[in-house]
């Protein structure tokens, strides 16, 4: 099917080419009618708009075709900094000041074209990260690592699907003239906060009301534009309705292959923003931005393929005589596949939870799992059983509920299927029981290992010599993204908290 669009800078109209046809024989043509094109990739640091920052820039016509095949030249200085461009206290290996912070080659994936609804439909593609001396993808490029991973699956004729749901506070700061003209933006949220105390910052709506009927009416244009805009950017929304929470919002994505729900995931967030700045809206996607009130999650959902899109995980007959009772309906495969999770989960945490504030939302009595842990339809797990016979067999998956909405999509569905294919390939039995219904996280009979509490515990866990993450991604990528959560942890040793100033200004 072709989408007629209107073009830009004439009144002529221009047929596009759909992404999965678009090749450099056709990309002029596709082309025809546009004057720049925007290109953005992912660096590895924290979080997704912001873990997973989109970097980018806008770039010629004439020079996106003069680039198209081979790549560009792209300062790798992106993987040698934090979310607010400071340099690594220590240089890590891609980027840093011996190598120059030379340039990386960025390479074009077409198969990512869209058009940008809000910016005049101007072109866009997604680009991927490779060593300017070998041609071979960057260790710490999370498009490139979940390719990687989800190649290991192809090789052996499977392949992994993939759903996400993010949930997000909103705020509206007061409007401020001087900062603004007619068209409100989000552009005075900062300059508030630099003059007000944080949480002063109002809320877009108040009370818990989750799943409310009427709390979206009250800013319907922002709520229904994005729900449209993501459909037109292709990262398209299945469900869409308010959560638990003052200004809380969550949207479950269009259930898709791994690595294309991986790009609709991190996409998804930038037009969320993009949207919301054009309504004075600041949607906030850290993992705990109120004490008291629950925090973001980022469910991810997971299950196995075959090449005529079977469902693996499905065991077809009922077992009647399953080591545990919610395995049942459960194949072989996906046993295998939970025990490697299972196994291998308390080592990968700072890619689950990668900032300070992630461990905030990992709390008991806060509906977010604490322990590795499993069950059957169980909400307070870490990994929860999808299947029959509350779900249809072809609906058979995990859903990991430790992530949280601040994580890296590709890095998180990367580390969900590498160990769980890890599981399959050592045929990992599972020995931890599930959580029974009514059985609490945390609690004597959950005989689940104690997730770390700390930013801090899970680094050390994470680059341990004998980690698991070792073993899914190598030493390289472990350095490199260890060292970034080193540098994050601190920046926020070396921080002074409002709530430290609150309770010692006076009485010490």
């Amino acid at each position: 099917m072709q989408n007629v669009l209107p073009s830009r800078g004439n009144n002529e109209e221009t047929k596009d080419i759909e992404p999965q046809n678009l090749t450099l024989d056709n990309i002029e043509t596709a082309l025809a009618a546009d004057t720049k094109v925007k290109l953005a990739g992912l660096d590895v640091d924290a979080p997704l708009t912001k873990l997973g920052i989109l970097r980018g820039k806008v770039i010629s016509k004439k020079k996106f075709f003069s680039v198209a095949k081979d790549g560009f030249g792209f300062c790798s200085v992106i993987f040698g900094w934090d979310m607010h461009d400071m340099t690594y206290f220590r240089e890590l290996k891609i980027s840093n000041a011996d190598n120059g912070y030379r340039d990386l080659i960025a390479m074009i994936d077409l198969k990512s074209y869209r058009r940008i609804p809000w910016e005049d439909n101007m072109p866009f593609f997604l680009v991927q990260f490779h060593d300017p001396d070998t041609n071979e993808p960057i260790c710490a490029d999370p498009r490139s690592i979940l390719r990687t991973t989800v190649g290991k699956l192809h090789k052996a004729g499977y392949d992994a699907m993939a759903g996400a749901e993010y949930e997000f506070y909103t705020f509206q700061a007061p409007r401020d003239p001087t900062l603004q003209g007619d068209a409100r933006t989000s552009a005075t949220t900062m300059p508030y906060l630099l003059q007000n105390n944080t949480h002063s910052l109002p809320h877009l709506t108040q009370g818990m009301f989750g799943y409310s009927l009427t709390d979206p009416v009250h800013n319907q244009d922002w709520f229904y534009k994005v729900f449209e805009t993501c459909e037109q950017f292709r990262c398209n929304i299945e469900g869409w309705h308010t959560e638990s929470g003052p200004g809380v919002f969550e949207a479950a994505l269009e259930f898709g292959q791994v690595n294309e729900m991986a790009d609709r995931a991190s996409l998804y967030k930038y037009v969320v923003k993009a949207i919301s700045s054009k309504h004075g809206i600041t949607p906030c996607f850290m993992a705990k931005p109120r004490q008291g009130l629950p925090g973001n999650s980022g469910h991810m959902h997971c299950s196995i393929v075959d090449k005529s899109g079977k469902n693996l995980f499905y065991r077809g007959e009922k077992d009647t005589n399953p080591p545990f009772k919610d395995l049942e309906h459960l194949s072989d495969m996906g046993r295998h596949f939970l025990a490697g999770l299972l196994d291998g989960f308390s080592d990968v945490m700072p890619i689950i939870a990668p900032t300070v504030n992630s461990y905030k939302r990992l709390v008991e009595n806060f509906w977010a799992p604490v322990t590795v842990s499993w069950g059957l339809e169980h909400r307070a797990a870490s990994i929860r059983l999808i299947a029959p016979p509350t779900a249809s067999a072809k609906a058979t998956r995990f859903e990991i509920r430790t992530c949280g909405a601040d994580a890296n999509p590709s890095l998180v569905l990367a580390t969900i299927v590498a160990l769980g294919w890890r599981g399959i390939e050592k045929k990992l039995e599972l020995k931890l029981p599930p959580l029974g219904k009514g059985q609490e996280v945390g609690s004597k009979e959950d005989k689940g290992e104690r997730l770390p509490k700390t930013l801090r515990e899970a680094t050390t866990k994470f680059m341990a010599k004998d980690s698991v993450a070792r073993e899914i991604f190598g030493d390289d990528f472990v350095e490199h993204f260890g060292g970034t959560r080193e540098h994050e942890l601190r920046l926020w040793d070396e921080a002074v908290t409002d709530w430290e100033i609150r309770r010692y200004i006076e009485t010490v």
